[in-house]
């Protein structure tokens, strides 16, 4: 295959090798969520072109349009994207780690976690929307801490991590399902929203904690990624080379843990971005190795355009995000059973 690496050097003496087309890829996906965040802002009950959009954005729309696009349909905008990159940084993280293409959060229970979070404050306090987000978060952590230490052998091998996730993901979608028949209708329909993973009604309040958290966790996984992409090549090579692996480990899965479990407390529990998003991210750099920041743009990307069939391919109907996102999901899987059966490696 013909590489497409280049170095770069800089007066100082340092070098980084980019991978060409994976820097293009990362380009034209950023190019198509901004171009798609920027459709979904305009289109609406009060259409506005594209152009008188971005001239908002700067600041030089008449007071109806600032009102419609900074406080109305922007903040909805930036949770997508926010939450699609969390969900594609934190899904190729965990299958890096687990060194298996199923090895997403959606697999491992975190989101069926935040799940569970989620209910106990709905159903046991029926809290408000802040508080169901904060015990979103907390069931997200707890169910990643307690993943980590089941798996926990004198290191954490990816396989033994994908089969302890499995186990508790079915032992907390049980608990889900217990509290939902505890609930009366009001909270449980509450609750089935929630669980559907929707965009709807999210404003500046969301937007500001997803932004900070992201703003540190991502800084902090590239850092690591270098150590992260040796680890492919097994523990022992990577401790010979000179990574410390369980730190590494540790470190990117209470980040890849946090992003989930963010993201979720701000949307609900968005299928398949995180299993999907780092998938398609490798296939189009053709590249090896973790693809951090392909999997981040293309979960951004995502999530935006399906929030927009969401809002629009539908008529007068609108439908949860998490709808479309579960729809795109199983056409991905079925074509990727199709694909491999006919390629004889399955």
């Amino acid at each position: 295959m013909k590489t497409t690496n280049r170095a770069v050097r800089t007066p100082g003496g340092l070098s980084l090798r980019l991978d060409v087309r994976a820097v293009t890829v990362v380009l034209l996906l950023i190019v198509a969520a901004l171009v798609a965040g920027v459709v979904l802002i305009g289109t609406g009950d009060f259409p506005i072109p594209a152009a008188d959009v971005l001239r908002t954005l700067a600041g030089e729309g008449n007071p109806g349009q600032e009102f419609i696009v900074n406080e109305l349909r922007l903040p909805r905008v930036l949770v997508g994207l926010l939450v699609g990159a969390s969900l594609g940084l934190g899904g190729a993280l965990f299958q890096a780690i687990s060194r298996n293409p199923l090895g997403s959060p959606d697999v491992l229970g975190l989101g069926q976690g935040a799940t569970a979070g989620a209910l106990v404050v709905i159903v046991l306090g029926s809290g408000s929307a802040n508080e169901v987000a904060a015990g979103a978060l907390v069931g997200g952590l707890a169910t990643g801490l307690a993943i980590y230490v089941l798996a926990w052998k004198r290191g954490v091998h990816g396989y033994r991590l994908v089969l302890v996730g499995i186990g508790v993901s079915a032992i907390v979608t049980a608990v889900n399902g217990y509290l939902l028949t505890k609930s009366d209708i009001v909270d449980a329909a509450r609750a089935v929203v929630w669980m559907t993973g929707s965009l709807d009604g999210r404003d500046w309040d969301q937007v500001w904690p997803l932004l900070a958290l992201t703003a540190v966790l991502v800084p902090l996984v590239l850092v690591n990624a270098r150590g992260l992409r040796m680890m492919e090549m097994g523990d022992d090579v990577s401790y010979a080379l000179g990574v410390r692996v369980e730190r590494v480990r540790l470190l990117l899965m209470v980040a890849a843990v946090l992003l989930t479990a963010s993201a979720t407390a701000a949307a609900g529990p968005v299928s398949f971005v995180a299993l999907t998003a780092p998938q398609l991210a490798r296939r189009l750099t053709r590249s090896p190795g973790p693809n951090l920041l392909p999997s981040l743009c293309m979960g951004a990307a995502l999530l935006v355009v399906a929030d927009w069939v969401s809002q629009r391919a539908f008529g007068a109907e609108q439908l949860p995000v998490g709808v479309v996102t579960g729809v795109l999901g199983g056409v991905y899987l079925l074509w990727l059973l199709v694909s491999e059966r006919r390629a004889g490696r399955i």
